[in-house]
């Protein structure tokens, strides 16, 4: 049995983010107002990665993420970035049918990312809608 893949469970559910966002208008208000810190924790562990990687990943200084925790609450730049990165993740497994085989094809490298893995690709808005654009192609049989 597969647990569908959720932009609102891999940041922490209702509980962290402290709303239900619904809608695209929802998440701007969210993103806006910034995400509590605690999706840090949440994303970390539910991507299994370690805050050094997460914060490379999205092009954000693993001080800044510290700082930020002791805060509580990121900026909306840092917040957009995290909800970018959780919704390429759901897409993924939307397409690879689970979380594991999403997070495994996202860390490897990948021709038509000039050999680089996905996850490279995601601090940059971009880079994100290539990643999205490649699954996409993937989900239609359409290999590069």
């Amino acid at each position: 049995m597969t647990t569908t893949v959720t932009v609102e469970r891999l940041l922490g559910g209702a509980s962290v983010l402290k709303s239900r966002p619904r809608s695209s208008l929802d998440w701007v208000t969210v993103i806006r107002r910034g995400l509590p810190a605690a999706v840090l924790e949440s994303l970390t562990g539910n991507l299994g990665l370690p805050q050094a990687e997460l914060g490379a990943v999205l092009g954000i200084p693993e001080r800044t993420l510290a700082r930020r925790k002791k805060e509580g609450t990121l900026s909306p730049e840092e917040s957009a970035k995290l909800v970018r990165l959780a919704r390429v993740v759901r897409r993924a497994a939307e397409v690879f049918e689970t979380r594991d085989a999403a997070l495994d094809w996202l860390r490897r490298p990948n021709r038509a990312l000039g050999g680089e893995p996905p996850l490279r690709f995601l601090d940059t808005e971009i880079g994100a809608e290539s990643v999205t654009d490649l699954l996409g192609r993937i989900e239609h049989g359409v290999f590069s």
